[in-house]
Order: C-alpha cells, then sequence, then structure tokens
C-alpha cells in the first residue's frame, strides 16, 4: 500500500523544485513572520489589549534567526524523501509504461488517419455544396436585378407619378414622372423632407401636403389641382396607401398619382352642359308660359261666352292643344328636376271620388274629341279623404290616359281604380288606364318607359308626342312609394297599372261666428290682397272702403264719419303701417276706432307697434276663421263665447306648395269662382313682380327688389302659393347677392308657374 505521506511529500518537493530552495524559503519566512504578527495582532483585538511591541520583536527576531536552518533541514528531507520514492516507482513501471503509452500512441494515430480521411471527403462535399450554392445566388442575383431593372423601367415608364416616403416623411424613392412633375431629379428629392423643398402655397407641395398628420396612416384617394410653372392646369388622382412591415409596425407611406385632367374638363364640360340645359329649359319655359297662359285663359274665356256650336269646338281645340302643350312642359320641367333629384312631393287630403271625377270629366273630353268611348269602373270604400299628392297623380293619369287615346284608333278607353285598406288607416290605391289600342311588342315593353321611346316598327313615329310622358310618369310614381307595370298584347290593347300607398284621413271642420255687419277701412296696396280681403268681408255682410297708400288712408279717416274698424297693412308706397297708427293714437277723434294690423311677420309689426295701442294682429293671408274671430271678439264677444273653433294647423314644411288649409277656410268661405278669379288675377300680376324683381337685379336697386318681393309675397300668400310666398319672404329679408340672381328669378316664375297651375287643379278638384 502507497503511504498516504508520499503525495504530500512529492508535492512539496514539486513545490521546491518550481520555486527554487531561496523563492520558496523566503516566502515561507515571510508567511511565518506574517503569521506571528496576525496572531499578536488577534490577540490583543479579541482581549482588548494593547500589542506588546517588544516581545513581538523578539519573536520575530528570534524567527529570523532560527526559521532558515528549520527550512533547509525540511527542504533537504523532502527532496531527498520523493526522489528516493520517485525511483523506485518509475523503475518498477517504466517498462510497463513505456509499453502502454506505445500502443496508445498507434491507437491514436489509427484514429486520426482514419478522422482525417472523413474531414477529407466532408470538405471535398462541402466545397462542391459551396460552389453549387454560389452558382444558385449569382443566377438568382442576376435574376433579381433584371427583375428589379424590369419593375424601374415599368414604373420610370408609367404615365402615373409615383413616390415613397419613409416613416418620419422623407422622400426615400420615386419614379421619372414624379422627377418631372416635382421639377426636381431624383438626387436632389431623397432624403429630404417636401417641407425642405417647397415652399407651402407651391404647385409641387400640392401633391404631398394632403398627407399629413390628420391622414398619416389612413387609405386615402383624392383630386389634387397642379398648375405647371408654364401655367398649364393638370388634375392628379391621388392615392395615398401606408406601408408597414411584417410586424404591423407602420414603416412609410406610398403614393400614386393618375392624370385625370382630361375627365376632368370633361366633368366641367358635362357640368356646364347640364347647367346650360338648365338654364334653357327655365328661359324656354319663362318665354313660352306667358303667351300660352294667355291662350288658356282666353280660350277659358271664349267658352264661357255664348258661342255658335263650330265656334265653341274651335275654341274647345285651342284650350285642349294648350293644355296639351302645358302638359308637355310640366313634362319637360319634371324631367330636369329629376335629373337634378330636386322632385317635390307635396301631400295634400284629397277626396278621392271627386278626383276620379275630375279626371273622367278630362278622359271624357279627350276621348270624345277621337270618338273614343270612355268607362271609369271603381271598387272599394271611395267616398273618402286620402292623403296623396293631387298634382303628380293627376298627372300621371293624363299622361297615361292621353297614351291611350293617342294609340287607340276606335274602341274604349277604360279607367279602373280600386281601393284596398291594407290596415287601420293605410291603404293602397291601383289604378288601370286600359285601351284597345295596337299594343306593345313584348321585346319593346321593357324599353317603353325609356326617355324618348320610339317603336322599332315605325308605328309610333308619327304620334310619338313628347317621348319623355311615360318615363316621367315613372319617375313620379316612384318619387311617391309607388310601382307602374304594365301588361300588353299586340293588336289587343295595353294595359298600364299604378299601385299607391295610402293612407285615410279627416275631412277638415269649418266653423262660422256671427258679427254685426261694419264699415271697415282696408289700407293695403296690393291689389290681389285686397280684392281676397274685400270679398271676404263683403260676403260677411261689411262694408269695405279700399285705400292704396298711407295718405289716402289718411284722408279718408278725416273725411270718413262710420268707420267701424281699420285693417292696416305694415308696408305701403308712401309710408309704414307704424305711422299711420301713431297718428290714429294721436288724434282724439279717431282714438277710439280698433285698428287691426295685417302683416306676413305678425311677431316683426307687433315689435314695431310695441308702443302703440293696437286691437289685433292677423297674419296674410287672413284666415277666415281667424278673422271671425278677431271681429267676434271686437264687436261681438257674446257671439264668440258660444263658438270653440278648430283650426286647421298650418304646415311647416319648406317644401309645401299650397297653404292647403288657407285655401279650403278660402273656398268654403267665397267659393270656387272668387277663387278662380283670384288666381287668375295673380297668374296677371306675377309677370309684372318678377319683371321688376329682375330690373332691379340687373340695376342692383335693394329698396326696390325688395319691395316687389314683399307685394309678390302679400299676393302669392293671398291665393295660398305658401312655397312662392316664403321664397319671397326671403328675397325681401336676406341681403341679395346680385351674382347669379337673375337666372335664380327665372326658376323662381317658373317654379311659381307650376305652384299656380298645381293651384288651378286644387280649386277644379274642389269645385
Amino acid at each position: 500500500m502507497q503511504s498516504p505521506v508520499h503525495p504530500q511529500v512529492k508535492a512539496f518537493a514539486g513545490l521546491i523544485k518550481r520555486w527554487g530552495k531561496l523563492r520558496l524559503g523566503v516566502l515561507i519566512l515571510a508567511a511565518m513572520l506574517a503569521l506571528l504578527v496576525l496572531a499578536h495582532y488577534t490577540y490583543a483585538a479579541l482581549f482588548a489589549v494593547v500589542v506588546d511591541w517588544p516581545m513581538l520583536k523578539s519573536q520575530l527576531l528570534l524567527t529570523l534567526l532560527a526559521s532558515p536552518v528549520v527550512i533547509l533541514i525540511i527542504f533537504y528531507l523532502a527532496l531527498h524523501l520523493d526522489a528516493a520514492m520517485l525511483y523506485l516507482k518509475d523503475s518498477a513501471h517504466q517498462e510497463r509504461l513505456l509499453n502502454q503509452n506505445m500502443q496508445d500512441s498507434i491507437r491514436q494515430l489509427n484514429f486520426e488517419i482514419e478522422e482525417r480521411k472523413k474531414a477529407f471527403q466532408a470538405k471535398r462535399r462541402a466545397v462542391d455544396e459551396l460552389r453549387k450554392e454560389i452558382s444558385e445566388r449569382k443566377k438568382t442575383q442576376q435574376e433579381l436585378e433584371e427583375q428589379s431593372l424590369l419593375i424601374r423601367s415599368i414604373v420610370d415608364s408609367s404615365p402615373d407619378l409615383f413616390y415613397y416616403r419613409d416613416e418620419n416623411g422623407h422622400l426615400a424613392s420615386c419614379n421619372k414622372m414624379f422627377e418631372i412633375i416635382m421639377g426636381k431629379s431624383a438626387q436632389e428629392l431623397i432624403g429630404h423632407h417636401p417641407a425642405e423643398l417647397y415652399n407651402e402655397d407651391s404647385a409641387q407641395a400640392a401633391i404631398l401636403t394632403e398627407y399629413q398628420e390628420a391622414a398619416e396612416h389612413t387609405e386615402l384617394t383624392l383630386d389634387v389641382e397642379f398648375v405647371k410653372p408654364d401655367g398649364q392646369l393638370l388634375w392628379f388622382e391621388m392615392r395615398k396607401v401606408p406601408f408597414y412591415d411584417g410586424q404591423g409596425r407602420y414603416i412609410g407611406l406610398l403614393g400614386f398619382g393618375r392624370d385625370i385632367t382630361s375627365r376632368k374638363l370633361a366633368e366641367q364640360a358635362l357640368e356646364k352642359a347640364y347647367q346650360d340645359k338648365g338654364k334653357f329649359i327655365a328661359t324656354l319655359s319663362h318665354e313660352l308660359r306667358t303667351p300660352l297662359n294667355g291662350i288658356v285663359g282666353l280660350s277659358r274665356r271664349l267658352l264661357d261666352s255664348t258661342l255658335r256650336p263650330e265656334q265653341h269646338s274651335w275654341a274647345n281645340t285651342i284650350f285642349s292643344s294648350a293644355e296639351t302643350l302645358g302638359n308637355i312642359f310640366n313634362d319637360i320641367i319634371d324631367l330636369d328636376k329629376i335629373d337634378r333629384q330636386d322632385l317635390d312631393i307635396v301631400y295634400q287630403s284629397i277626396h278621392i271620388q271627386n278626383f276620379l271625377n275630375d279626371i273622367a270629366n278630362f278622359a271624357e273630353l279627350i276621348c270624345q274629341q277621337k270618338g273614343l268611348h270612355f268607362v271609369m269602373t271603381t271598387d272599394g270604400e271611395l267616398d273618402t279623404y286620402l292623403k296623396l299628392d293631387a298634382t303628380r297623380l293627376r298627372q300621371v293619369l293624363w299622361n297615361l290616359l292621353n297614351n291611350a287615346v293617342k294609340f287607340t284608333a276606335q274602341g274604349q278607353i277604360t279607367l279602373d281604380c280600386t281601393l284596398n285598406i291594407v290596415s287601420a288607416g293605410q291603404a293602397e290605391l291601383l289604378f288601370r288606364v286600359q285601351d284597345t289600342g295596337i299594343g306593345i311588342a313584348s321585346a319593346e315593353q321593357e324599353r317603353i318607359f325609356d326617355m324618348y321611346y320610339k317603336s322599332t316598327d315605325g308605328r309610333r313615329l308619327s304620334i310619338v308626342g313628347s317621348g319623355i310622358g311615360l318615363s316621367v310618369s315613372r319617375a313620379l310614381v316612384e318619387a311617391m312609394a309607388g310601382r307602374v307595370s304594365l301588361h300588353s298584347e299586340p293588336g289587343q290593347g295595353s294595359c298600364f297599372s299604378v299601385s299607391l300607398p295610402t293612407e285615410r284621413v279627416a275631412a277638415p271642420s269649418d266653423h262660422t261666428i256671427a258679427c254685426p255687419e261694419l264699415t271697415i277701412l282696408l289700407i293695403e296696396d296690393v291689389p290681389l290682397n285686397a280684392e281676397i280681403a274685400i270679398a271676404l268681408l263683403e260676403q260677411r255682410g261689411h262694408a269695405v272702403i279700399h285705400a292704396e297708400t298711407g295718405e289716402d288712408a289718411i284722408a279718408l279717416l278725416e273725411t270718413e264719419d262710420d268707420i267701424d274698424l281699420v285693417l292696416l297693412d305694415m308696408q305701403l308706397p308712401d309710408m309704414s303701417g307704424d305711422q299711420i297708427a301713431r297718428y290714429m293714437r294721436s288724434e282724439s277723434h279717431l282714438q277710439a276706432i280698433p285698428i287691426v294690423v295685417l302683416s306676413a311677420n305678425v311677431r316683426k309689426a307687433e315689435e314695431q307697434l310695441i308702443d302703440v295701442q293696437v286691437d289685433g294682429a292677423l297674419a296674410k293671408p287672413i284666415n277666415t276663421n281667424k278673422l271671425d274671430q278677431m271681429l267676434a271678439r271686437l264687436f261681438s264677444p257674446s257671439a264668440l263665447k258660444l263658438q270653440q273653433p278648430n283650426p286647421v294647423k298650418p304646415t311647416n314644411s319648406d317644401n309645401q306648395v299650397l297653404d292647403v288649409a288657407t285655401l279650403q277656410d278660402y273656398l268654403q268661405s267665397l267659393g270656387p269662382d272668387a277663387m278662380k278669379r283670384s288666381a287668375q288675377l295673380f297668374a296677371q300680376l306675377l309677370p309684372g313682380y318678377i319683371n321688376k324683381m329682375i330690373e332691379a337685379a340687373v340695376q342692383q336697386h335693394q329698396d326696390d327688389f325688395k319691395e316687389s318681393a314683399h307685394k309678390l309675397k302679400g299676393a302669392a300668400a293671398s291665393v295660398g302659393l305658401l312655397w312662392v310666398q316664403r321664397q319671397a319672404k326671403k328675397f325681401e329679408q336676406e341681403p341679395a347677392l346680385w351674382s347669379g340672381l337673375e337666372r335664380q328669378l327665372v326658376d323662381y316664375h317658373l317654379t311659381a308657374e307650376q305652384h299656380l297651375a298645381a293651384l288651378h287643379e286644387f280649386i277644379e278638384a274642389h269645385s
């Protein structure tokens, strides 16, 4: 067994050999001295005593003297002992170890030879793979360069501009067209922010400044106007697309611009043509309706006069032709409104049986002129009121009946009306217009409602009429949430069906309040307003004295002794209404006469007369219920207590054509004949008012323009033309914008005439 001392001796001998006797002896001596000092300091620290320096010095001196001898002895013994033991061990096993080492060396050499062979083969394979990969990479790189060059060539040759901005807004790439538009080369653009290259108001900046903070990360398409240095105007459709990396992080902005100048010019030309067409239609209607209204009016008067049968037939032909021409004008105007999506549908409470009777009278007239028989059949409870646009529905039915008569040589025309009750208050109105005419081929039935339709077989070429009636009729029916359909067979006639949703409504009620006979001074400068007011008052048994100016009114007040009431218009040619009211209240003999103000704006009139005692105010047009209540309150309060009127609430819709409540009120009070005369008088006055407004607009005379608008407002209100009244009120109150005002007035005149035609139809329907 090997002694356990041998490893320590061997290790110590190795340390002596490595360090040397002197160096290791010095280190050991230094270590002993250090341990001695450390022991003294440790002892002093543990027992809290002072280091005994004399003792320490004596011990250190003793150690210095004795230690070298001891160390040398130990070195000598360790070295000799280690050498003896090594000699014995090595000599016993030297041969065996030598043999073992030789065998290990041989095995190691063989292993290394095999590994080197494998490494050499792997190296050769790796070199071959590397050569192949290098070849493929070169080929791929060449293909990518070719594709990149092709893409770059395509981008640069594109007529559309392209640019790319990084996440900081700097230009990173662009094509040739972008360089041309920007006026700089790619080297000057790339790496710069647009603000560094162009001013904010420059034409080039307009291409880029649309895509800033607010729309940075959103996709956007818009049209941008660009003015070239030579003054040429270009339009670009700019499309901005945000660019993101694989992690969804915003890294840039792609911009594409397409030259749409030709499209913009075409749109502008189309818009101008569209405006010219509207102006032409408005001007044509304005110029032709004045003589046409004269023809209609005079022929109507001729028909009302005593004529020989032959003369009556001639006059009736003139009247029917003028009415037909007027319907064609309506179709043209409605066509323009459909194009502008400005078609108004105005619903009213209509007695359907009376409405059908009017349609039947018209149909019988046009059928008699061609020798056809007319038949009307009905189904359902038609003695009721329905919510309908009577004007538009009448226009549709007239178109269908006219077409039926046109294309029917012999036989009969049938109008069938069916009212189906869907639910409580809701109903469906179904009309069928059937003829025994030439019919329509199935191939043409799909196009019969197209604009300017003409038959391909030539049968209808001479009788196509305006060519727009059916198209307009379909648009009107669809605007009323209905539908129109056709069933026809050639040689057996045609049947047009119109289905409209509607609802049942209650008939209007009327209340009359008794009042003693009075002598009333009416101060009103608009003749139509005065005529209607006088008719209303005289119908109630009152005597009316009319004054058109403030000067005439004051003269009558001073000379007439039996005036019971003054109806005072607030705006007169020579003075205002509040001046007359103040004058009356300042004269002792006139202070007792009640004053009732007439004004289209009652609140404004009351504000003007806040410090003047007046007895009431009536809004124009005069509501008969309110007039009766006012007279009863002033002169018959006991009768007023016995009545509980339920006036019709006025509509607040800006698109309402007629003031139905006022018209029904006037019709019940004055009768249809008086309303017809009032409508005819308005038709005569309307061109004069419009011409004065146009003349004032041309000369830019604000006061004359507002005065004419005020008179037209009052006149329109008196006959229930609600929309015409409100537009005139806007002309009167709002500051006039002279630019384009003439065209606006022409359109206004055109619309007013259409509404006047609707007024005539309304009166006829309630006659």
